[in-house]
């Protein structure tokens, strides 16, 4: 007998985890801030955010090894992991410029954002196992705005130079930073009292090895992750470089405010994604939409030269494609894999994922503060070209 699903759950994961995700890119949004009040390198942008990525890839291991969301609730997982990320995030204002204890606290965030980020796709899977794909491409949606969301509270807080504030007050970077973590909270809160547990939600398996092999010897399962590989070649550190990309163009407050709109954007790309899926399939989505994303690496010598206008016309349109095909890789990798081990494959495929990124994200922000920008973006095409490539086999007949 099917179970009725309650009319909130959807819109209280969706903002939970936009919410929760939201402390993913918390110091990114602000770094321009610390480099003036602590004296921070240049790179330490490309530093704390590979140390996200790699608290990412050991949280989600763990998480998956211990099988900790199905030894406790889901709901109640998501909670801890958002109130302690939260906390993390808000000791930020206590790091005084220490650049290892940043480092830390963001490796942290990172592992907890495991207990938010996959919690809440596994509680949504539970409730919509016959709707998935279409939620899926809200969900991953929403984990873009919550991306996001650091840059567009800096837009308000501040006037953009990071140097306002109230007299005796806080400055606006640190008003971010407790927003965030006020947010993740709510949202942690709001799942946690507004979400029940499924009555027939499965368990999840135990993590096998023998997916690792499988995603090399079985054709279409390699097709789907290898082309998630060349997407994640790109991604992150697209999100890193896009305050610098922005700041070749605009100034002060603008900044933050671009960058939003352009990270933001991805959310329009996850849902329109997710609505031509029916009618051209997941593979063909993905396809045209790492193509489009690679196409912008190629065009940035023209667009970082281009009236603003165009330039901020070209940056939405990239934000849009470069994760708008990730809903769709997670649908190819979960439909191409042996049920059995599904969950397997998933975990391996995201952790080598997020490793890729942080090769990426080192490589380009080392790039991008030696050489000019026109001549570094375009190499970010090496993933989609990549992706394309591995991607062929599932183009012929493909599943609708």
């Amino acid at each position: 007998m099917s179970i009725a699903v309650p009319r909130r759950i959807l819109p209280v994961i969706v903002l939970s985890q936009f919410a929760g995700t939201s402390l993913w890119f918390a110091v990114n949004a602000v770094m321009p801030d610390l480099q003036r009040a602590w004296g921070l390198p240049a790179a330490a942008v490309g530093t704390l955010t590979s140390a996200v990525q790699l608290g990412f890839v050991c949280g989600t291991l763990v998480f998956a090894l211990l099988m900790l969301a199905d030894r406790f609730l889901p709901a109640r997982v998501f909670l801890v992991c958002s109130v302690l990320g939260a906390a993390l995030n808000a000791a930020t204002l206590l790091a005084d410029g220490r650049l290892a204890l940043l480092v830390a606290l963001r490796f942290g965030v990172g592992f907890l954002l495991a207990g938010i980020y996959p919690v809440g796709m596994k509680i949504a899977a539970s409730w919509y196992r016959e709707r998935l794909g279409a939620a899926m491409g809200v969900l991953i949606g929403a984990l873009v705005l919550g991306t996001a969301l650091p840059h567009g509270l800096r837009a308000l807080t501040g006037d953009g130079s990071g140097l306002s504030q109230s007299v005796g007050g806080p400055a606006p970077w640190q008003l971010v930073i407790l927003g965030v973590s006020l947010l993740a909270c709510a949202g942690g809160l709001a799942t946690a009292l507004l979400v029940p547990v499924h009555p027939d939600a499965p368990r999840g398996a135990r993590i096998t090895p023998k997916a690792l092999g499988l995603i090399w010897t079985d054709r279409r399962l390699r097709a789907s992750v290898f082309g998630y590989f060349g997407h994640m070649w790109e991604l992150y550190a697209f999100y890193v470089l896009v305050p610098l990309i922005v700041t070749a163009r605009l100034t002060g407050r603008d900044v933050s405010a671009a960058a939003f709109l352009a990270i933001g954007a991805g959310f329009a790309g996850c849902v329109i994604g997710g609505l031509l899926v029916r009618r051209l399939g997941s593979a063909r989505v993905a396809q045209m939409q790492l193509a489009a994303s690679g196409a912008c690496c190629l065009a940035a010598p023209l667009m970082l030269a281009a009236p603003v206008p165009l330039f901020m016309g070209w940056l939405v349109v990239w934000g849009a494609t470069v994760v708008g095909d990730s809903p769709q890789f997670s649908t190819l990798t979960a439909q191409n894999a042996p049920p059995a081990v599904v969950g397997s494959v998933l975990t391996f495929t995201n952790c080598i994922g997020f490793a890729i990124s942080v090769v990426s994200i080192e490589l380009f922000v080392a790039a991008a503060h030696a050489w000019p920008l026109p001549g570094v973006l375009p190499w970010l095409a090496v993933g989609p070209a990549m992706g394309l490539w591995m991607l062929r086999p599932l183009l012929v007949a493909t599943p609708r």
